[in-house]
């Protein structure tokens, strides 16, 4: 089983999602521990990838090494979701060593 790590903001972006959709990115998050990888993911470019929950976006990395998924963004599809992904990654990385 994966351990769950996220970026400081992804809380206060799943606060400002409404209630029900919320619930439903908080469960596909959870499932990810089980399998990082499911059938419905994008892989975007390393170790990064995209899940979709229905008009949402969450952005995470996996590092199976050290069995760990960070969770870096959750946001709507726009032209700038993808944006910041090398960034993430960066981020990702620099926590995994903190951590």
């Amino acid at each position: 089983m994966y351990r769950l790590l996220f970026h400081p903001k992804v809380e206060k972006q799943l606060s400002k999602i409404p209630r029900p959709y919320a619930e439903r990115i908080a469960e596909a998050i959870r499932n990810l521990k089980n399998d990082p990888r499911p059938p419905q993911i994008v892989h975007l470019d390393q170790e990064m990838y995209r899940l979709r929950v229905g008009d949402y976006r969450v952005i995470y990395a996996v590092f199976d090494d050290d069995q760990t998924i960070y969770i870096g963004k959750i946001a709507r599809r726009t032209k700038t979701t993808y944006r910041d992904v090398n960034l993430i990654l960066k981020r990702a990385r620099q926590a995994l060593k903190r951590d």
